[in-house]
């Protein structure tokens, strides 16, 4: 024995406690088929043991105490009087062994028992002065925490790992050369020891300045604490289960009531991080994360709020940056996932760099299964969005596509970079050629784990073909994709939506609906031939994709105008998310002023302004007014965008101009003279004009006529005299253009001056609520984009909810006149 741990006190409290009187309360509730039994394996006595004394679970206390504070008045009583085996109970039934006592010279129950006198009682607790067991509850019919099996009180051999250490040892590594020490946490202490058998430790780790505990798990089972001092310390256990009983207890000593629920998770990283989103850009906010495989889940510092989590294998954008902070520059974490934006940043380098790490992580890809890819916002993974996206930019009008095949090793080299971090790779066009990427999708349908339309569900869609009526086959393939997996219902539609894009240009790509069956069926089955049946079920899927999709006529009538744009318009880009890049001009047209901007389906110039000014750092005076102006013929033609015009609409409108690459949209001061128009006021003048084409007037030369604005109306008369007009023209109907075009050959030259600001104000396009083109004073700037940090090159917060689709104006006919002598206006009947 050794003498230098078992004092003579020792020694006799032990014998004075007894092991029967301690299993009187130890096991009082010990069921017997529980009880261990003297040929039991080591593992289960180790269990046995681990239960018994640090989770408590057989404890028996003849107390009736409610509260912890009357456990401890009872503590402070017992520990006066000559009873050890009464003081043990109380204190391993929640009692504080460092309760304040009351009195201010004895103010610990170790000074009242050394006042008392009672030697064996100071021996007690001087060896379990940091002892820290489940409260007391009164609620439970043993009167403890049913919750046991959380006690904050361990102790075991760990490997202490140098926290110099440039990378993870082996397993062999680690039980060679680290450092095998004794371990307790208690009283919210981590103490590690020479040894069991040393009383003084060679280190202790304040919980309270743990900020988060990373879990590795390689052939070894480590954890990382990593400390507000910067200090990092690298632990390994036998067992994963050893590894999370200390994780699980350090993490609950650090992480408060209001995030005790990721405690419950079974995390790979926890700690406390900063953040800001949407709802407040201006401060930081602390908020608790914890990683559990792709999810990250938080706990945000709002009031009522409530878990939250991000899947990070659907983030549309992660990246980092470095923003200014009190004068010190910090590295800060951007998430975007489905219109929500969230900055995070750590309490030190060392500690962003680990989240930064596991975030990236999990938010890869991990496995050929179609869930496990890297996703969009509309959880298709980010592969097949981005190849649709090329081939819908570039393939439109290219003959056969789908048909030829690209070179075998660029196409092997795409694929893996994608299976690698999809997000990371952009396809652009002279660096990826069309064939190679149309060759990626096939391929990585191909290669899947399973099939996108599941071979479980083979069978079934070969049958439906035996149901002769259309109407009732269509109704059975749609029940069939309801029942398909999220993701592959969500990839099926994206798919056969493109494809029966592909179609609609047959007559220039020559990919009609049954060429494009031939070539996706074998990928959609994967089957090693195809057979006739799978060809003819595909076909009838891209056939019946506005059925199958309930898709409306605006929406088709949308790809319609999208398809003649992309096709005529070589110059359209579109982002891999679906939306149209376009260049924006800032003031004039040069290359130096130009901005590639992403426009979604429901951006507005207000929105589109307001960016570009964010971008270019470029902030309003007072009695500055900044639009949106659409170009047409190369600067000859222009108009301010009202600000709840929708941008994407105008611009798919340049697909039916006859050189749609003349037109852009620029953004400038708007300089007007006063715009306020009396209601019910008249105007009226002579102006001269012509129509395109020539329906009222004859001939193709300008002709003199009357106008009227009045009520909303303007109304051509052949002259003043004149009792009936010739045309009206609703203002709401109408666009307005300032300027001419030289081809028309105006009388005269242009001057703008004078009355542009009066009839413009009638004519451009009106909100409901608003007759200005920018929005009314008072009301708060519409922008969806911030100048830092860029992704980039850029800014994106806030990102609003987008919708699949915008709706457009069915086509009217399109009416061109009145070119006037003095003032050169051009009108343009507004699509209705």
């Amino acid at each position: 024995m050794d003498a230098s741990i078992w004092s003579n006190e020792l020694i006799e409290l032990f014998i004075v406690i007894g092991n029967k009187r301690a299993n009187s309360f130890w096991a009082g509730n010990l069921p017997p088929d529980e009880e261990l039994h003297i040929d039991d394996p080591a593992e289960k006595r180790i269990a046995f043991i681990t239960q018994k004394y640090k989770e408590g679970k057989f404890r028996k206390t003849p107390f009736h105490y409610k509260t912890k504070e009357q456990l401890n008045k009872a503590l402070c009583a017992a520990v006066v009087k000559q009873d050890v085996l009464e003081t043990l109970m109380l204190l391993f039934s929640g009692a504080d062994a460092m309760c304040a006592t009351g009195d201010p010279v004895n103010s610990t129950p170790y000074l009242l028992a050394k006042k008392a006198g009672q030697r064996l009682q100071m021996e007690f607790l001087y060896h379990n002065k940091f002892s820290d067991f489940p409260n007391y509850d009164p609620s439970s019919e043993s009167g403890f925490s049913e919750d046991c099996s959380h006690s904050t009180f361990l102790c075991e051999f760990l490997y202490k790992v140098s926290s110099n250490a440039a990378k993870l040892p082996t397993e062999k590594k680690l039980k060679e050369d680290c450092n095998k020490r004794w371990c307790t946490l208690e009283s919210g202490f981590l103490s590690y020891y020479e040894n069991d058998k040393t009383t003084t430790p060679n280190g202790m780790i304040d919980i309270n300045e743990v900020i988060s505990p990373e879990f590795i798990f390689q052939d070894i089972f480590t954890f990382e604490i990593y400390l507000l001092s910067e200090r990092v310390f690298l632990f390994g256990a036998e067992t994963a289960h050893s590894q999370r009983k200390w994780t699980s207890a350090i993490a609950k000593h650090f992480v408060p009531p209001v995030a005790e629920s990721l405690l419950e998770r079974d995390c790979d990283l926890i700690g406390q991080l900063y953040y800001k989103d949407c709802h407040n850009l201006d401060q930081w906010r602390k908020g608790w994360f914890a990683i559990e495989k792709s999810s990250l889940y938080f706990c945000l510092e709002m009031e009522d709020a409530e878990e939250d989590s991000i899947y990070l294998r659907r983030l549309q954008e992660l990246t980092t940056s470095s923003v200014m902070q009190n004068g010190e520059r910090i590295d800060v974490l951007l998430l975007v996932e489905k219109g929500r934006t969230l900055y995070i940043h750590g309490h030190t380098k060392l500690d962003f760099m680990v989240w930064y790490t596991a975030i990236e992580k999990a938010a890869g890809t991990d496995g050929n299964a179609l869930q496990d890819q890297q996703l969009s916002k509309n959880d298709v993974p980010i592969i097949v969005n981005s190849c649709i996206a090329f081939v819908t930019q570039y393939g439109l009008g290219s003959k056969q596509i789908y048909l030829k095949n690209g070179d075998s090793s660029n196409v092997a080299e795409l694929l893996e970079s994608f299976k690698k971090d999809a997000r990371s790779v952009k396809l652009r066009a002279g660096k990826h050629q069309l064939e190679d990427v149309t060759d990626v999708l096939k391929s990585f349908l191909s290669q899947i784990d399973d099939a996108l339309l599941t071979k479980e569900l083979y069978p079934f869609w070969i049958s439906a073909l035996d149901t002769q009526n259309e109407k009732e086959r269509v109704r059975k393939y749609r029940a069939f994709i309801q029942s398909l997996p999220p993701v592959n219902r969500a990839t099926l539609a994206a798919l056969i939506e493109h494809l029966y894009r592909v179609q609609k240009c047959s007559e220039i790509n020559q990919m009609n609906p049954h060429n494009l069956a031939v070539v996706f069926s074998s990928c959609l089955f994967q089957t090693k031939g195809q057979t006739s049946e799978e060809v003819n079920v595909i076909e009838d899927l891209i056939k019946n994709y506005v059925q199958l999709f309930h898709i409306n006529e605006d929406q088709v009538k949308q790809m319609d105008i999208e398809n003649s744009f992309i096709t005529k318009w070589k110059d359209t880009q579109v982002s891999q998310a679906g939306d149209l890049l376009i260049d924006v001009y800032v003031e004039r047209k040069e290359p130096d002023c130009s901005i590639i901007i992403r426009v979604s389906p429901l951006m507005e110039a207000e929105e589109l302004t307001n960016d570009v000014l964010g971008i270019k750092n470029i902030i309003p005076s007072k009695d500055d007014i900044w639009a949106a102006f659409e170009v047409l013929e190369n600067g000859e033609l222009e108009r301010p965008l009202h600000y709840t015009e929708n941008v994407l609409e105008q611009v798919l409108h340049w697909s039916s101009l006859p050189e749609p690459g003349t037109a852009y949209l620029i953004i400038k001061r708007f300089l007007t003279a006063d715009m306020k128009n009396e209601k019910g006021s008249v105007k009226a003048g002579n102006l001269k004009c012509k129509e395109e084409p020539s329906k009222l007037l004859s001939g193709n030369k300008f002709q003199e006529r009357y106008f009227v604005l009045r009520e909303g109306n303007l109304l051509l008369y052949k002259d003043m005299k004149a009792s009936k007009p010739e045309k009206v023209l609703p203002v709401s109907s109408l666009k307005l253009y300032l300027g001419v075009k030289k081809k028309m050959k105006p009388p005269t030259n242009i001057v703008v001056s004078s009355i542009k600001g009066r009839i413009e104000n009638c004519v451009t396009r009106k909100s409901k609520e608003h007759a200005d083109i920018w929005p009314p004073a008072g009301k708060a700037r519409k922008q969806s984009i911030t100048k830092s940090p860029k992704i980039r090159g850029l800014p994106l917060i806030p990102i609003h909810q987008e919708k699949n689709t915008c709706k457009i104006q069915g086509n009217t006919e399109r009416l061109k006149v009145f070119q006037t002598v003095k003032k050169g206006i051009s009108l343009r009947e507004k699509d209705d």
